[in-house]
């Protein structure tokens, strides 16, 4: 099918993209810059591009006729807290209006659970939406979905910096307000599995997880997954007015998108319509594995976790490596990088680190660590090496687990198995410019992790930097 895809640089768009081309879909992007299109090469390929504002007066010449089917997934929320509605109805006007003259046939819509009689101005705004995209000349099909859970989505970030910042949580009452919160990846799986389906044509479903919890509830259960003791407590006292400072000054968000979240998250989001469940024979995860899943030990993104055992051979011609990232939000990092002369040589010294080898520099600190690890509990360093010149992912290596290795890619990534206050990766890897880069990224769990790496710092300075200078010269 030929597909036209609004809102590709957004969470969701960016989710959907690879999974509608793994689909033998054509995916026509609508992009306000080509530069802010941030996917992989391999991907760009395999898509057209069309630079477009629907918040400008649209030229219908610039679009294709011969569209199948169109994700209408912009939203406005966080550009304007005074006329995000307005802004909203005008992107939605002027999309419709360019879609109706092409040849497309069904419209699919993301919108938001709206069961309320009194309803926020984000939701009423959405609600229009919907309104303003019925046409007679196509079939326009709506899901309304809650909160949506995954790694780098709002609700998720937002309420792993209240939880992890925060030992004691005094809150206003909105965190009682009850949601039904679904995956990121069951999102997709909807989006993806109405396409096309006869049974879904001019029709709105609820999309949402198997529970109904409170924010108060959510926020328990993530401090639960990451093993981190919580006290919450709620206040009439504080205002939304101050709730939007609040959100703003603990959480990444901006004031704007804090200002509007507050005034939705005071509206019970609960699904009252789950057919589409049995329509598409989707059974949601639930909470508690949502969290878990955007807690991977390494970032993977729901191309890798839906194609993992195909990606190798697949259509796209990409690779795993293409799809393994270390995380970034809210982590320490620490980044070194070398030129080198003889790129053999220094891959033969990563493809040997650890075990009796070392790690280039300070090896006795690293015995030391080593057994501060043991007496804790940890592997500590007696695990060593499975071989001494051969790495292969998911070997152990002392007490880090190797995630990824190929030589033919230049890369090494290990994940720490170690005792820790958060988790941690080292990466070795050489561009094509013969650069030798090397990574130590540490994500902190709660306030103790924080201090972890705020007291270890002074040694990873000179530890970091003494090891990629002896293994480039060695």
């Amino acid at each position: 099918m030929r597909i036209l895809l609004t809102g590709v640089t957004g969470y969701v768009g960016k989710r959907l993209l690879p999974v509608l081309i793994e689909n033998g879909h054509e995916i026509i992007c609508c992009v306000r810059e080509k530069s802010r299109l941030s996917i992989h090469k391999n991907l760009l390929e395999k898509v057209q591009i069309i630079e477009v504002d629907f918040l400008q007066t649209p030229e219908p010449d610039k679009f294709p006729k011969d569209i199948d089917a169109a994700y209408y997934l912009i939203h406005s929320m966080s550009t304007s807290s005074e006329k995000f509605d307005l802004l909203e109805s005008k992107s939605a006007s002027n999309f419709k209006e360019i879609v109706e003259s092409s040849n497309v046939k069904q419209v699919i819509y993301l919108s938001g659970i709206s069961n309320e009689n009194i309803l926020s101005k984000h939701l009423k705004s959405r609600r229009k939406v919907e309104d303003l995209l019925k046409s007679e000349k196509y079939d326009l099909t709506v899901l309304r979905a809650g909160i949506i859970v995954g790694s780098g989505s709002a609700s998720f970030e937002i309420i792993r910096d209240l939880v992890e910042k925060l030992p004691v949580i005094v809150a206003p009452k909105w965190i009682l307000t009850k949601a039904q919160p679904i995956s990121i990846r069951d999102v997709i799986s909807f989006l993806t599995g109405v396409l096309s389906h006869p049974k879904c044509l001019n029709e709105v479903f609820d999309i949402g997880g198997p529970e109904i919890l409170t924010y108060r509830e959510m926020m328990l259960q993530f401090a639960h997954i990451r093993k981190l003791n919580r006290k919450i407590y709620t206040t009439p006292l504080i205002s939304p007015k101050i709730s939007s400072y609040w959100l703003f000054f603990i959480t990444s968000v901006s004031f704007k998108l804090a200002t509007s979240l507050v005034d939705s998250m005071k509206m019970e989001v609960i699904c009252t319509d789950n057919r589409l469940e049995k329509i598409l024979h989707i059974q949601p995860i639930t909470y508690e594995q949502a969290i878990k899943n955007a807690f991977l030990k390494i970032k993977q993104n729901l191309v890798l976790s839906s194609w993992k055992d195909s990606i190798i051979s697949s259509s796209l011609g990409l690779s795993l490596s293409d799809f393994i990232e270390v995380p970034n939000f809210g982590c320490y990092i620490n980044k070194k990088q070398l030129v080198i002369k003889d790129e053999e040589k220094v891959m033969n010294n990563i493809w040997t680190i650890g075990g009796d080898k070392g790690y280039y520099y300070a090896n006795w600190l690293w015995k030391i660590r080593g057994f501060f690890d043991k007496m804790v509990g940890g592997v500590g360093l007696r695990r060593g090496r499975t071989s001494p010149k051969e790495i292969h992912p998911g070997d152990a290596l002392d007490f880090w687990r190797v995630l990824y290795a190929s030589r033919e890619k230049k890369r090494l990534l290990l994940f720490a198995e170690m005792k820790l206050p958060g988790e941690a990766w080292l990466e070795f890897k050489i561009d094509d410019n013969k650069v030798l880069h090397q990574t130590a990224t540490f994500r902190p769990r709660g306030v103790w992790g924080r201090l972890y790496w705020i007291v270890t710092s002074p040694f990873h300075f000179f530890i970091f930097d003494g090891m990629i200078r002896n293994m480039a010269n060695e």
